[in-house]
């Protein structure tokens, strides 16, 4: 940017300011974001030459082939193909020579190829990997097609096509893929439209909150990762590569009659990096579990952190909402503090029975004297330019650089720095400030482009790690604070990340509604349909992009996520009754419950008071549910969160179906998304459903239409379903929910093993229905024992007892 754009920029932001892009923010701020994009551009000058003129490159035909355990390489005139399917069944391969290795998105080593898998010739001089669950075909001309074993195709991608700068340098690539008509997209991380992933163009990098992010706006977690559901089968896709890229999907079209069908398309189109990918297929359940395996499985929170945790604020904050939790007997498991809350906070805290969390930004203010960015020179670990200066940016106000934790040496010292900034007595950290891409107030990235970085030690620039770079960050955080507490699981919740942020911690989504300080919401506030007075705050739409975000996410592989809860600007606090109730009312379903933002339940009246009051509770009773579903999530991968189609991805209605989720296998939960709503309809899978409140009966699949008074929302338990609660004295207590006559079910229960490294231990429950008594008995290894714990029987008609 030279001087005339500088000055072009200074007399556009009236005009930038009045398109809402800067709102809120004063011209100061909105020159330091010129000022910013100045020293970004002008650092990139310094970086590498422009591409240039660039040659474009096919694969070209097929002229031979090798074999290789579990596969083989595929040569063609101008590139080859490696394949090698893993004895889970997971399909890997990669073409210019990519391996599987090294890999960001890998939580170990690559597992074993299966001796079972072949290359063998195909038809039309093709070749052929062949293995028990899946078949991978290669045409002579370089397209790859996945295969069940019965012939099925589930994905086709076409021959590839690469842009190489004459000059030398990172390849642009494009890839085009083909999946059945009746085909629906799923994931590419947190997603504010979904979670079916409708016609367009999602961009594959991350943003902030006002970046041009394509379909479904910005989002500072994105994943080159899509879950594709058909009625042949199920499979997901990863394309490992950190480089920013879109995906433009379409959906396809089933012909009429004689009619064609045209098929589902993705187009892929990365700005570099390796083109190589992973395949899984099954059912959703398996696909997770053998994604969970190659991604490293998710961390398991301490089971404080799954009761009702608060934004809070600075240290004043911090100390008026605890008060005002305990003086009306709500519960409150955690708070959030924001810079330094001192030892008179803490102690007000501990007192309360709360644990504080402080928020941390991973940017370092670069002042002479300060010990941390001292410390930092010396051992030369922030990101610098191509002229080996330091790159200083920061979303606010000063000047900030960035530590390079792409590099393994800088990562472990800034998780000591990481776990220091937490202090004595705080139990986690949440890092706010740990995605650099989309840092400003109009989502501009903070590190330019050309800045150099070593990712995995090997060198390179920012281009290339910009994704990561959360993920990377989460990492350095959760091995700080386990050298700090090695006795205890660390609690992290990461802004941004990437593919295996999953294994360091959870997903905050920052704040519905607020289009300054977070991504979740769409920024703009609805009035309610019937005009009520303090409306003007409430933001609808935002309850369905965290719905639609949480559910993304877990279809990635990160099961533990949430939003915090605005109101139209956090100090605004302009939002109606009936919002934040509705909004309190789904959080409490979610993986993550975080309340605050806005104003408290008590400002609106005694009747919203109630209501939060009974949300917090169901919380605190289904604690034992979610410690059970916290550690499946581990053991298996499957989500908490789970689309309704999660066990029947056949069904087209429920995949089509977004407005609704399963709470693991046993809960139906079917939130308000709009205003003056007192009855809404759900779609239920097969089987029996019991309303938990008025225990109604309904049968599935169909479509039904339930009650959702104002002062709950509908949650349906499946009949045969094992639900671990809370007792009224503590303990834990079965609640079953009666099979329908002459059926059976069943449920897992996982007891709290405590916030330490002890071995989870798992207990199966049996549940079948006979001469009109529901039985429940416990499963183990020796044999079918009666259950220990107490048992409570709902949802059957004339009462039954158990034994």
């Amino acid at each position: 940017m030279d001087g005339c754009e500088l000055v072009c920029s200074v007399r556009s932001l009236r005009w930038l300011r009045g398109l809402g892009r800067l709102r809120g923010f004063g011209a100061r701020r909105a020159l330091r974001a010129v000022r910013r994009v100045w020293r970004r551009r002008r650092t990139d000058a310094w970086g590498p030459a422009p591409r240039g003129a660039e040659r474009a490159r096919v694969p070209g035909p097929v002229s031979g082939a090798e074999a290789l355990p579990g596969g083989g390489v595929v040569r063609f005139a101008r590139s080859a193909l490696r394949i090698r399917i893993a004895a889970g069944g997971a399909v890997f391969w990669g073409w210019d020579g990519a391996g599987p290795e090294p890999s960001y998105g890998l939580g170990g080593p690559v597992p074993e190829a299966d001796p079972r898998a072949g290359l063998e010739p195909d038809t039309d001089g093709g070749w052929r990997v062949v293995s028990r669950r899946v078949t991978v075909a290669v045409s002579r001309y370089g397209a790859v097609e996945v295969r069940t074993p019965g012939g099925v195709v589930l994905r086709r991608d076409l021959p590839p096509r690469w842009w190489e700068p004459v000059g030398g340098g990172p390849a642009r690539w494009l890839l085009r893929t083909e999946v059945a008509a009746d085909a629906r997209f799923f994931g590419v991380g947190g997603r504010g439209s979904g979670p079916r992933l409708r016609d367009g163009t999602y961009r594959i990098g991350n943003t902030g909150p006002g970046a041009a992010g394509g379909a479904g706006g910005p989002s500072p977690v994105t994943m080159p990762v899509q879950m594709v559901v058909a009625d042949a089968g199920t499979h997901l896709v990863f394309h490992d590569t950190t480089w920013d890229g879109r995906v433009a999907l379409r959906e396809g079209a089933e012909g009429g009659g004689s009619g064609h069908d045209r098929p589902g398309t993705a187009a892929l189109r990365m700005e570099g990096g390796p083109l190589r990918c992973w395949v899984v297929v099954g059912t959703p359940a398996r696909v997770l579990a053998r994604w969970s395996r190659l991604a490293g499985p998710a961390a398991v929170p301490p089971s404080w952190a799954l009761g009702v945790q608060h934004a809070g604020g600075d240290g004043a904050a911090v100390r008026r909402v605890v008060a005002g939790y305990r003086e009306r007997g709500l519960p409150l498991s955690a708070v959030h503090l924001t810079g330094r809350g001192g030892a008179v906070v803490r102690e007000v805290v501990a007192g309360a029975g709360v644990r504080l969390v402080p928020v941390v930004d991973p940017a370092v203010r670069a002042e002479r004297g300060d010990p941390v960015y001292e410390e930092g020179r010396r051992l030369g670990a922030f990101v610098r330019d191509g002229r080996g200066r330091e790159v200083r940016g920061g979303p606010w106000s000063g000047e900030y650089v960035y530590p390079d934790v792409t590099d393994p040496a800088v990562r472990r010292w800034w998780g000591g720095v990481c776990a220091e900034r937490s202090g004595a007595g705080s139990a986690g950290v949440v890092l706010a400030g740990n995605g650099p891409a989309g840092g400003g107030p109009s989502g501009e990235p903070v590190l330019p482009r050309s800045a150099r970085q070593v990712p995995a030690g090997r060198g390179g620039d920012h281009g290339g790690a910009r994704q990561v770079y959360g993920a990377a960050a989460a990492r350095a955080g959760y091995e700080g604070l386990r050298r700090l507490r090695p006795g205890e699981r660390p609690f992290l919740l990461s802004r941004a990340g990437w593919v295996g942020m999953q294994r360091y911690g959870g997903a905050w989504a920052g704040w519905v509604g607020d289009e300054r300080l977070g991504w979740a919401g769409d920024g703009r506030p609805s009035r309610a349909e019937d005009g009520r007075p303090g409306g003007a705050g409430d933001d609808w739409p935002g309850l369905r992009t965290v719905l639609s975000l949480v559910l993304g996410l877990g279809l990635c592989g990160v099961p533990f996520a949430g939003a915090g809860g605005g109101a139209g600007g956090r100090a605004e606090g302009r939002a109606s009754p009936e919002w934040c109730l509705r909004r309190l009312q789904l959080g409490a379903y979610l993986p993550l419950f975080l309340t605050g933002g806005g104003r408290e339940p008590w400002e609106f009246g005694p009747e919203v008071l109630d209501g939060a009051r009974a949300v917090l509770r169901e919380r605190e009773r289904l604690r034992p549910y979610l410690v059970t579903l916290a550690h499946v999530a581990r053991l298996t991968g499957s989500p908490w969160v789970r689309p309704v189609w999660w066990g029947a991805p056949e069904d087209r209605a429920l995949r089509d179906c977004g407005d609704a989720f399963l709470l693991g296998d046993a809960l139906l939960v079917a939130p308000v998304l709009e205003p003056g709503v007192v009855r809404r309809a759900v779609r239920l899978p097969r089987g029996r459903w019991y309303d938990t409140v008025t225990g109604r009966a309904y049968e599935g699949p169909g479509r039904v239409v339930v009650e959702a008074p104002p002062e709950r929302i509908p949650v349906l338990a499946r009949a045969g379903s094992v639900v671990p609660v809370r007792g009224a004295d503590g303990g834990v207590e079965l609640e079953v929910w009666a099979p329908s006559t002459g059926r059976k079910g069943g449920g897992l229960v996982v007891p709290d093993p405590g916030d330490g490294w002890a071995r989870a231990e798992v207990e199966r429950y049996a549940v079948r229905s006979a001469d009109g008594r529901v039985v429940v008995k416990q499963v183990r290894g020796d044999g079918v024992v009666a259950p220990v714990r107490p048992v409570r029987v709902r949802g059957s008609a004339d009462g039954a007892d158990q034994r």
